[in-house]
């Protein structure tokens, strides 16, 4: 039996007849996935660097205009403006805004709060305006749909119960006095 079974292998190891065949049907799945994972990573790329030009402008313009008392609908409005990002920007864009000790820093803490469709509405977990010479942190969490999400890289992304992955952006700035 096993005599028999290990010429059957060998047989088949000789044999010519349909090789190209395999390396085809192994081959092009590979070359698909890496070429999806590589538009995937592109267009990842591209978006984290609106999502980072956006929250930069909008850091300058709350430093430049000192006094205003900005909510967190009027930032999230400002970075959508300014970064470009889908019409869907707004309702998939959550901010947290805290204050910070940089005598006694201990890192930003947590994961970023995010904004999952598929659940109920989920209050803020922190936002608040700073005070005079006070040092703020101002972390985005945008939640945005993969291109291939069942291929690559879209794969891979950790997602929401909506099918979404998150993408943050963290920008830290000093509060001007008035």
């Amino acid at each position: 039996m096993k005599q028999t079974f290990l010429s059957r292998i060998k047989r088949f190891g000789r044999n010519e007849d349909g090789q190209m065949v395999v390396e085809f049907a192994l081959g092009v799945p590979l070359i698909f996935t890496m070429f999806m994972t590589s538009v995937e990573m592109g267009i990842y790329s591209m978006r984290q660097v609106f999502l980072d030009r956006g929250v930069d402008m909008t850091v300058r313009n709350i430093r430049l205009n000192t006094g205003a008392n900005y909510t967190h609908q009027n930032l999230k409005q400002m970075i959508c403006d300014y970064s470009g990002l889908p019409n869907d920007c707004e309702n998939t864009l959550r901010l947290s805004m805290n204050p910070i000790d940089m005598r006694n820093f201990n890192g930003v803490g947590g994961s970023a709060d995010c904004v999952d469709i598929s659940q109920p509405v989920t209050p803020l977990q922190a936002f608040s305006n700073g005070l005079d010479h006070e040092t703020m942190l101002l972390r985005a969490c945008y939640m945005f749909k993969p291109v291939f999400p069942t291929s690559g890289l879209g794969h891979s992304f950790t997602k929401d119960g909506s099918g979404r992955a998150k993408m943050v952006s963290v920008s830290a700035f000093v509060q001007e006095p008035q």
